[in-house]
């Protein structure tokens, strides 16, 4: 009986199989390489415009009668979507009786060029028609509160208006002190 020697077997099967796993492993590796690097050279995705933001006047705008006046005051809504749109506003006023003056602020919508539906407010109001010549005058803050829809970045801007409906203001103006901010608010709270 002949009995096949192990090396004879292994000398032929042995190295067809250890080169056949070498390339296939070089194969699989190789693969996953490419794989990594195509994954690692993909583009990072763009940082998504801010959800909301706010906005303060820092300064003093005095109101001529009769026109709506510009203020600094202005938010961009950075893409389309529905937001809420919140401010404060805070006015001052004084006359010298007789005198009605107010003082009536809105948000403008800079892009299209309108107001902004049903946000006029009216800030403040100095009536006082007794005979005299002492000063009258105060000052107070009044939010306005509105839902706005847009099809693609907005700027939306503060304005105010003087009405003199008896007698002159001597000091008609939306500001921002410490002593009380005037601001703008928005929120993106859907598509």
């Amino acid at each position: 009986m002949a009995v096949a020697h192990p090396t004879g077997i292994c000398g032929g099967i042995m190295p067809a199989l250890r080169t056949g796993f070498a390339a296939l492993t070089a194969a699989v590796l190789m693969g996953a390489t490419t794989v990594a690097v195509q994954t690692s050279v993909t583009a990072a995705e763009a940082a998504p415009a801010p959800a909301r933001g706010i906005a303060h006047l820092n300064t003093v705008v005095d109101l001529p009668p009769g026109v709506w006046t510009d203020t600094p005051l202005e938010v961009t809504l950075p893409r389309a979507g529905t937001h809420e749109l919140d401010a404060n506003v805070r006015g001052r006023l004084a006359g010298v009786p007789p005198v009605n003056t107010f003082i009536t602020a809105r948000l403008w919508d800079v892009t299209s060029g309108t107001a902004v539906a049903e946000s006029e407010r009216l800030v403040y109001q100095v009536i006082d028609l007794n005979p005299g010549n002492a000063q009258a005058g105060g000052n107070a803050t009044a939010p306005i509160s509105e839902l706005i829809r847009v099809n693609k970045p907005t700027t939306i801007r503060l304005q105010g208006t003087r009405t003199d409906a008896v007698g002159t203001a001597l000091v008609a103006q939306i500001y921002d002190d410490n002593a009380g901010h005037t601001s703008l608010r928005f929120d993106r709270v859907g598509p």
